[in-house]
């Protein structure tokens, strides 16, 4: 069994350098680029993290993980809970070392992702949502052997994750703040721990989706709280409610949450396609309808676009105007 690891306020800058060289090799360098549009508030620019060769930034994460775990305690093998593009990036990690890899997907993830993890070699086990949200909340399965990874809150997850924030700084120095699409809160947490280091002065912004707000919500209640959650083509980000573990290092870091249509995603999507060729998932291209929107104020405005992973079918109808 995994125990809920407790978390500090921030990851230490110690912990992502030493990420860093734990991923060297196996993760994109992705530099920074324009959303070619002119914007009248600055600089809109680009962390393109659907260009990792799973299509998503979860390849950090995984990495890290791997890298960080005793060889002895690999043996058995190692799962997780996932909607879908943490098991791809552990699923490609664990291929290249020969660890048995299971994966515990809710019923209603997107066949992309679906067929990309059975692909690198995962073992899927399709549950309902909610007994999805039970493993992520309790961090195990019963019954299930080898070593749980979460996610979202593993330690050594967040810090992989902050690499990113690290490049973000190398790449723009004068940023004035960046918008990570919201799942859990490994993502954002790990960039701003590595920004609060580098540049104190950059705000980090969580973006939602309004169908799928808890972060949003908790804010505004002081607290974590639950929240109504309804499955649409942006399966990324949103959930019930914040990670209780998560919560205390949310607060400390996170200047606020931005929360997006489903209409304004659709757009951001089309709009990437259009203007650089980008194919963006949904929770990706919410970070980019929120800095349009203009939710994160003026100047250099940095967008993750943490994702790539969305059906053709849905991407046609987005392409076509329409919201899936």
């Amino acid at each position: 069994m995994s125990a809920i690891e407790n978390l500090p306020d921030f990851i230490p800058y110690k912990e992502i350098e030493e990420a860093r060289t734990n991923i060297e090799g196996h993760v994109l360098r992705i530099p920074l680029l324009p959303l070619n549009i002119d914007w009248p508030h600055g600089k809109i620019y680009l962390k393109l993290e659907n260009l990792q060769p799973i299509g998503c930034f979860k390849l950090r994460g995984a990495c890290n993980a791997i890298a960080c775990i005793e060889k002895s305690q690999l043996r058995e093998g190692v799962y997780t809970a996932s909607a879908g593009n943490f098991a791809q990036g552990l699923a490609y990690c664990t291929q290249k070392f020969g660890v048995p890899c299971d994966v515990f997907m809710p019923d209603h993830a997107p066949s992309a992702k679906v067929n990309s993890v059975q692909g690198l070699g995962g073992r899927i086990h399709k549950v309902t949502f909610d007994d999805w949200w039970e493993i992520m909340k309790a961090h195990r399965c019963d019954g299930m052997g080898g070593k749980f990874i979460h996610p979202v809150s593993d330690h050594t997850v967040i810090a992989g994750n902050g690499t990113a924030g690290v490049e973000i700084y190398e790449d723009l120095p004068d940023v004035d703040a960046v918008i990570v699409p919201y799942g859990g809160g490994g993502l954002s947490c790990g960039i701003a721990s590595a920004l609060r280091h580098v540049k104190p002065s950059c705000k980090v912004f969580a973006s939602e989706v309004e169908t799928a707000a808890p972060l949003s919500a908790s804010l505004k209640a002081g607290k974590p709280v639950s929240c109504t959650y309804t499955p649409t083509f942006v399966d990324g980000i949103g959930s019930k409610s914040v990670l209780e573990e998560m919560w205390p290092m949310v607060k400390n870091l996170l200047s606020g949450s931005l929360v997006v249509s489903l209409r304004e995603i659709a757009d951001a999507i089309k709009l990437l396609a259009e203007k650089n060729h980008v194919i963006s998932e949904g929770a990706g291209a919410s970070s980019v309808a929120a800095a349009l929107a203009g939710q994160a104020g003026k100047g250099n405005i940095v967008c993750v676009i943490s994702g790539g992973n969305i059906d053709t079918s849905k991407l046609v109808e987005i392409l076509q105007g329409r919201v899936p």
